[in-house]
């Protein structure tokens, strides 16, 4: 990947330093204009070659990047800090939930009370695995709710804590219907 950005890079064109005021000058222009001067009379100026001609007036006129910083397209709110505390606050609680469940679901499933109604977490229910994959959809929520918190739209603004309380809702409600199982 190295290699092929450095082969970009010998095909892009140098560019010239930009000519400084004083090259701008009545003086300057004078000093160019005298040593021009010196160069014999009987020697005709040579051609320039078109490419080179329409690359110098192109290269004057056209910048492609330009120093100034980029304006995105659009711009997201920003959370407030009492968002924000309630956001870490919503992603702990559902990470606790999704733990309390894997650990319910493990007590559950060692002493044959039942089986691992989800399909996606059968392969991982008689492992310590659970408690990895159980994490997975908390983790998602908390995305979707902080997306929806900085979102644009002022509906999804108000509702942003609803993927996180509902995530850590059922996953608390599963964790206390496998912990009754065992009593």
């Amino acid at each position: 990947m190295l290699l092929s950005a450095a082969f970009l890079l010998l095909w892009l064109p140098t560019s010239e330093l930009p000519k400084s005021a004083d090259a701008d000058s009545p003086a300057a222009a004078k000093a160019v204009a005298s040593e021009s001067s010196k160069v014999p009379a009987a020697l005709p100026d040579a051609p320039i070659a078109k490419s080179e001609a329409t690359a110098e007036s192109s290269s004057i006129a056209i910048k492609p990047f330009s120093n100034s910083a980029i304006k995105p397209a659009m711009e997201r709110p920003l959370p407030t800090p009492r968002q924000q505390k309630l956001w870490y606050t919503f992603m702990a609680v559902g990470h606790s939930a999704a733990a309390f469940d894997a650990y319910s679901t493990r007590r559950a499933l060692s002493g044959n009370y039942g089986t691992e109604s989800n399909p996606m977490l059968r392969p991982f229910a008689h492992s310590n695995a659970i408690y990895a994959a159980t994490q997975v959809s908390p983790a998602v929520m908390d995305y979707v709710g902080r997306r929806m918190m900085t979102s644009s739209h002022p509906t999804l603004r108000k509702f942003w804590w609803v993927p996180q309380v509902a995530g850590a809702g059922f996953s608390f409600g599963a964790g206390m219907s496998n912990y009754a199982l065992t009593q």
